[in-house]
């Protein structure tokens, strides 16, 4: 199934084309086959017609008057010999003897009476007609050239054939290499004073011609039924196309409106479907969001009280003890509080100057002896949300100098994406734990001492601005030593 195209609106495409296509070619088909039958019917009524008119009207006429008619009736579509000797029936395809006895017959209902009719079917080359005959009787016609003369089946004054029945009977002018255009009737007829009568004829051309302007028509209507048929197929898959990106869109932003609730019945379910989980999934962050934030706020009191308590204690190390446990507890709370501040946004989005956001940050590292060193630069202000962007660069900066001792920062700005690498020279992560320190609070065996510090926020708070803003936040370790944190914000975002 490799071959099948990968979207639906392509697959119904094919399936319904390639049995539209097949349709019309089986169509086609059949319709050129009847349609052949039918004139080869039709043109042997026509014929079987004429030949009885002249058989009935040289019965009439004296042996030398039968000469100048047959002179007279001798044509390129129809060739008449009253010298041929009696043809025995040839064996041939069923095919060809049905045709032959069903135009015999006709010509029986037409003569009116039983006679010794022998009609052979041959096939016919596409240069037609055979030279004219020589036994016309004096002064109604030359003799025809060498060339045409004793060929297969030409009638000419040595005869129709070779021989009675003999092969090439009826193959008027074939040869090596001959096209065959259409089929020839060969009868022979006894008059009633005996003298034999034959008819050299073949069907029109028109029996075996292309019919383009039915092909034309048909042509038409394909082209008709593809167009519609491309319009019906996108009409019923972009709703699922606006689906799709509804749903990548809701990964990235929470808050976008709802999808619109109109269309055919089951378009119109399957939105309203949308829009309630999306309801749902918003009640149950911000109600998730609330709880935790409140309790993170409500642990500030207890532990300005344990702060102000510590200070009453006579034991300088225990309370110094006292005072650092309650600081980590501290940050442990604002870290909280900014990571639900991070999933509850409300800021509206505004262009950034990213490099003068940078260089900021640069600063406030200098400060706290951080050393910070910035590559490339932005092409143009990014819409995005300041506050938000700026603590998530601050944490990813932060990291790489508090544990790679410093931070190395390259701005790469195309039109469709903005991409920030911030790499420091740490020892790395692990493998297995480049994704694991973005889920909330974990954080390495490494940094789990007082001495560092840290709560296991940051990169998750990093993470979720950045997917907010349609991005990511990637970690790798670098090959000469080093880890490298990628933020890519799209700007059709």
């Amino acid at each position: 199934m490799r071959w099948l195209p990968r979207s639906l609106f392509s697959r119904m495409v094919l399936i319904l084309l390639g049995g539209l296509v097949l349709a019309q070619v089986a169509s086609l088909a059949i319709h050129l086959h009847e349609r052949g039958e039918l004139i080869l019917r039709t043109g042997g009524m026509r014929q079987a017609q004429r030949i009885a008119d002249i058989v009935r009207l040289l019965d009439s006429l004296g042996p030398r008057e039968r000469a100048r008619i047959v002179g007279v009736i001798d044509s390129p579509q129809l060739r008449v010999s009253l010298s041929q000797p009696p043809m025995a029936p040839a064996a041939s395809d069923p095919d060809k003897a049905e045709r032959a006895e069903r135009f015999a017959s006709v010509l029986r209902r037409f003569l009116g009476d039983e006679r010794g009719l022998v009609v052979i079917v041959t096939s016919a080359p596409e240069h037609w007609p055979p030279a004219p005959l020589a036994d016309r009787g004096p002064g109604l016609g030359a003799p025809p050239p060498p060339e045409m003369m004793g060929g297969p089946g030409m009638m000419s004054g040595q005869g129709m054939m070779r021989g009675p029945g003999g092969p090439g009977f009826g193959q008027p002018g074939m040869g090596p290499g001959a096209r065959l255009a259409g089929i020839s009737f060969i009868v022979q007829a006894p008059l009633k004073d005996g003298t034999l009568v034959t008819f050299d004829s073949r069907q029109p051309l028109e029996a075996v011609n292309w019919p383009y302007r039915l092909l034309l028509s048909l042509g038409i209507l394909l082209v008709a039924v593809i167009a519609l048929t491309l319009i019906a197929v996108r009409w019923v898959t972009r709703p699922l196309k606006t689906l799709a990106q509804a749903a990548e869109q809701l990964g990235a932003d929470i808050e976008r409106p709802p999808l619109p609730e109109e269309g055919p019945l089951e378009v119109s379910s399957a939105a309203h479907a949308f829009n309630t989980m999306q309801k749902r999934l918003v009640a149950f962050i911000r109600d998730r969001t609330r709880i935790l934030a409140a309790m993170s706020h409500d642990l500030k009191t207890p532990i300005t009280r344990l702060r102000l308590r510590a200070e009453l204690l006579d034991d300088a190390k225990l309370r110094e003890k006292f005072e650092k446990d309650l600081a980590e507890m501290e940050a442990m709370v604002g870290a909280t509080l900014d990571f639900m501040r991070g999933v509850e946004n409300r800021e509206p989005r505004q262009p950034l100057d990213v490099m003068a956001l940078l260089e900021s940050l640069q600063e406030d590292a200098a400060e706290m002896d951080g050393r910070v060193a910035i590559e490339g630069a932005a092409l143009k202000p990014y819409h995005g949300l300041a506050q938000s962007l700026k603590r998530c660069l601050r944490n990813l900066i932060d990291n790489a100098v508090q544990y790679g001792k410093s931070a190395k920062i390259r701005v790469e700005d195309s039109a469709a994406m903005l991409r920030i690498s911030v790499r420091d020279e740490g020892p790395g992560i692990p493998e297995r734990d480049l994704e694991h320190v973005f889920e909330p609070f974990y954080r390495l065996e490494g940094s789990r001492s007082r001495d560092t510090g840290g709560t296991g926020l940051g990169l998750g708070i990093a993470r979720n601005i950045a997917r907010a803003h349609g991005g990511d936040i990637v970690l790798r370790n670098m090959s000469g030593g080093g880890l490298e944190a990628v933020l890519t914000l799209p700007r059709t975002a």
